[in-house]
């Protein structure tokens, strides 16, 4: 799943250096800011928690009216467990004894392919398509994190894009369709499914 995520990531950025950047067609950018993430699933607590995402776009805008966006981003979210996780899966294989509150912070590295329509001016666009993620790393997490956590997750993406003339502000909701949990010696657990609001401004180039 790794191997074909990073791939994709490779022709992406290919195919967009195809095109050239004097191109009216096309835009590139840099972007960051928060990301309220949780795991909705039994066992964790409910609520988003604080974290953020830095990432870059490229912006094919097709007719005046709708394009397309691919960018990509890396997020840090964390999540809190309950005090009934250990019914899940043993707490004592948190990484650290110290983490009284069992918090878990997961890293992705997302490819979200968006189509842009425009509302009534080319300055705000209605974004809206799936997103492809990798686990790139976590932090406190479990022994045997690979065990645990599945690597890759698909989400569906939508939200509001403000393109002013050089500042950009966006808005959106991630919600994923995979279970990321990789657990199997557990019966009962339910479905782990990562949610997000992302909250950014950016740079258009």
């Amino acid at each position: 799943m790794k191997k074909l995520f990073f791939a994709m990531a490779v022709l992406s950025v290919t195919a967009f250096s195809t095109v050239s950047a004097q191109s009216k067609f096309l835009r590139f950018g840099l972007k960051g800011g928060a990301n309220l993430g949780k795991l909705d699933g039994k066992g964790y607590k409910d609520g988003f928690n604080l974290g953020y995402h830095l990432g870059g776009f490229a912006q094919i805008n097709l007719t005046k009216g709708f394009g397309v966006q691919g960018e990509l981003i890396f997020s840090s979210t964390q999540t809190k467990t309950t005090d009934d996780f250990g019914q899940i899966y043993n707490p004592d294989n948190l990484n650290d004894p110290s983490n009284e509150n069992k918090k878990i912070k997961l890293n992705y590295l997302s490819i979200p392919l968006l189509a842009n329509f425009s509302l009534g001016t080319p300055r705000i666009k209605l974004q809206v398509g799936p997103q492809f993620s990798a686990l790139v790393s976590n932090k406190n997490v479990f022994k045997g994190a690979d065990d645990a956590f599945n690597g890759g997750d698909i989400s569906g993406v939508a939200g509001l894009w403000i393109q002013l003339p050089i500042v950009n502000i966006s808005a959106r909701y991630i919600v994923g369709f995979t279970d990321v949990r990789s657990v199997q010696d557990v019966s009962n657990t339910g479905n782990w499914k990562n949610q997000a609001i992302q909250l950014g401004v950016g740079v258009t180039l």
